[in-house]
């Protein structure tokens, strides 16, 4: 209503007339109305209620008042009558809600259906003016008419849609409430709806830089790959950690935020392992934590880090004399537990000499394979055997190299045979021997010896007998070539008898040699013929060789009489002295000279071989010069008697 509107209202009546009658109307106190009295006459007045203030039903729906019509009698005599005032709605209110803002978390993946907010507006007018419903502002953007519905009647507002924090976190829905009066009030709030996010994402690995292969002698901290792993969760679980196995020469550490950096942390050695697979897990932080685990292949290159080696530090290797020159007489072989080049291995002889000339004199390698050859054919009785060393050489940067000690040993064959050296050496015809004819059954006539310049079984000659008639009293033996006589010698037995002796090695085939053995039978006193003493001079010559013996004999046994009798006589004159020494202390008077005297003559039984004995005699400084030398002549003597009961 206007202000100032009048509502008239019916006046009091008062039977009486004059001034007595109804003279003026008073109305209670209110903010709200006022009256208005109109006289016309004296007898017509006109009473109205005014409107003073703005009515609002929603705050003060009624209204109570009193108005009393007075008189001008006396005694003044009044009449009350209650006005009740009703005020009527009209639709100047808009919908109220409860909170202009609201703040709404969500869970993600929120099933559709799920009440995300119950919505209340409130309009204090009546009837269709407070009667409320309920829509999203228009224009309605697609990402919320597509996650979410709202009930008009009741303004709740449900999930429609699929709800994902990692595509939206976060929603701004802009609601209005409106009246159904014939011109409707519009309230309006907002609704901001977090969505919560859930652990429904595993985390993400991805290899952004690769360094392989790795070589081997990489160092600790060697970075191999730098790893990016993360999280399409919010918070706590989108927070990831990296890991893998243990045991592995490899760590993983953080580095930037997502990222990760695989280094080296131990040792690599290719021909261990030549290959890691190694699995990476990345583990998020929520509950309960997923994780993804990525396998990654490292091949760890190969570096010259081993030199060839060969199965053994030393091999011996046999090979027969007289072989053809350029026989093959060994394989060798090296390993190298390297790759590629760095296994190319090439072999070479390291220089040195045999008897001063160059071992590449007598064999060669090949440097590809290995094999080693004879240049020349070998003679075991000019060497026996000799050793080498073989060097093994890889391809790698730097080369590295190993030796190997090759003996070479000249297997003997039976190419040399028997030498006669006794009873005389470097005769080849006869040899004679005068037997007596009084000898005795097991007389030694003499002694045939015979070298082999072969060895071992080659070398073992025996000696045996050859076209000797039956009444040979002589024999010779088998192993020893002893000649010897076997019986006693008959008057019938011829004056001269040959020996055909033949020396024989063991060696296959057996090589022998044949020597003739005359022995001629004579009488006690008898001599040989003139021609068989001249044969016999001849036989007896010496040949060089043994005179160059003799004289180093006799060399070396001079030397040592020499020095035998010098040292006799340095002996001798220690001795000597050591009397002499022993007779000027006895002579001594002092005190000094007892103890001087005392111990060299333990120095003298230590020499003899008898346990030493201290015979020290100690002398009171108290007696006579004269009595002290008496003891100490005394002492001397008794200390020789014992020397020499000793000696």
């Amino acid at each position: 209503m206007l202000l100032g509107s009048h509502f008239p209202l019916e006046g009091a009546i008062d039977p009486d007339i004059g001034t007595n009658s109804i003279t003026n109307y008073e109305l209670s106190t209110s903010e709200y109305f006022a009256i208005d009295i109109q006289t016309y006459t004296h007898e017509s007045k006109s009473v109205q209620l005014v409107l003073k203030k703005p009515l609002d039903r929603e705050q003060i729906p009624f209204h109570n008042l009193t108005l009393i019509a007075y008189d001008r009698g006396k005694p003044r005599l009044s009449g009350a009558v209650q006005l009740l005032i009703t005020v009527q709605d009209v639709n100047d209110n808009a919908p109220l809600f409860n909170q202009q803002f609201y703040r709404v978390n969500l869970l993600e993946n929120a099933l559709n259906g799920t009440v995300v907010i119950k919505l209340n507006a409130t309009d204090s007018d009546q009837g269709q003016n407070g009667e409320v419903f309920y829509k999203f502002n228009e224009p309605v953007s697609q990402q919320v008419s597509s996650a979410f519905i709202i009930e008009p009647e009741t303004g709740i507002i449900r999930v429609a849609g699929e709800i994902d924090c990692e595509k939206r976190n976060v929603y701004e829905i802009q609601v209005a409430a409106i009246d159904k009066g014939q011109i409707a009030m519009t309230g309006h709030c907002k609704i901001l709806v977090n969505i919560i996010d859930m652990n429904d994402n595993t985390p993400e690995i991805i290899v952004t830089s690769l360094n392989v292969p790795v070589p081997e002698d990489a160092l600790k901290g060697s970075v191999v790959a730098v790893i990016r792993a993360y999280d399409k969760d919010s918070g706590e679980n989108g927070r990831v950690s990296c890991q893998i196995s243990k045991n592995l020469p490899f760590i993983i550490t953080p580095t930037l935020r997502e990222y990760f950096s695989l280094t080296v942390n131990g040792q690599l050695d290719r021909e261990t392992m030549s290959e890691y697979d190694i699995e990476i897990t990345a583990i998020d932080e929520g509950s309960p934590p997923l994780s993804v685990t990525k396998s990654l292949k490292i091949q760890v290159n190969d570096v010259n880090d081993n030199p060839p080696t060969f199965s053994k530090i030393s091999e011996s290797v046999s090979i027969k004399e007289n072989n053809p020159p350029g026989s093959l007489i060994y394989t060798l072989s090296a390993f190298d537990p390297d790759i590629s080049q760095n296994s190319f291995i090439t072999y070479s002889i390291v220089d040195s000499t045999i008897d001063g000339i160059p071992i590449s004199s007598f064999i060669s390698i090949n440097p590809e394979n290995g094999k080693l050859f004879a240049l020349l054919s070998f003679d075991h009785e000019q060497v026996a055997q000799f050793h080498c060393e073989i060097k093994a050489t890889d391809a790698g940067l730097p080369p590295l190299s190993s030796d190997v000690t090759l003996y070479i040993f000249i297997e003997d064959i039976n190419d040399n045979g028997p030498r006669v050296i006794a009873p005389l050496p470097n005769v080849e015809s006869e040899i004679t021997e005068i037997v007596p004819r009084s000898a005795k059954a097991g007389y030694l006539v003499t002694k045939v010896r015979a070298m082999d310049a072969d060895s071992g079984y080659n070398a073992w000659v025996s000696y045996e007998l050859r076209n000797f008639g039956r009444n040979v009293p002589f024999t010779v033996g088998r192993h020893s070539g002893d000649v010897i006589l076997m019986r006693q010698l008959l008057e019938s037995d011829d004056d001269e008898h040959r020996l055909s002796i033949v020396i024989k090695d063991h060696g296959d085939p057996a090589m022998s040699a044949t020597v003739t053995l005359v022995l001629i039978l004579v009488e006690p006193g008898q001599d040989l013929p003139a021609e068989r003493m001249k044969d016999k001079r001849k036989e007896v010559e010496l040949p060089d060789e043994n005179i160059y013996l003799i004289l180093s004999i006799c060399i070396i046994s001079g030397v040592f009489l020499v020095t035998l009798i010098t040292y006799t006589v340095l002996r001798w004159k220690k001795c000597t002295q050591e009397i002499d020494e022993l007779k000027q202390n006895t002579m001594c008077p002092s005190i000094a000279g007892s103890w001087t005297y005392s111990q060299q003559r333990q120095y003298k039984v230590h020499l003899n071989g008898v346990p030493p004995k201290n015979d020290l005699i100690l002398f009171t400084p108290n007696f006579h010069q004269s009595s002290l030398c008496n003891a100490h002549s005394n002492t001397g003597s008794f200390a020789s008697n014992i020397s020499a009961m000793r000696e």
